[in-house]
């Protein structure tokens, strides 16, 4: 997902589970996929060529109704 705040452009990786028995799921979102948003970033930064005067990468879990928004969860 790509949202806006304020001049902060977001990219938002969303990731859940039914339940937490296998653990969280922000543990899902290591460097591998951390790479995966990145470039996704790049390429539609390089296409639309968006105003922003920052960047940020936000994940959000999701378990059951539970709802987890970690902000700047990781940085390139």
């Amino acid at each position: 997902m790509i949202a806006r705040e304020g001049d902060t452009l977001v990219f938002v990786e969303v990731r859940s589970r039914a339940s937490a028995d296998r653990g969280s799921p922000l543990e899902t979102v290591g460097p591998a996929k951390q790479r995966k948003v990145a470039q996704v970033a790049a390429h539609y930064l390089a296409v639309r060529a968006p105003r922003a005067a920052a960047i940020r990468f936000d994940v959000v879990g999701i378990v059951g109704a539970e709802i987890t928004l970690v902000r700047d969860a990781f940085r390139l």
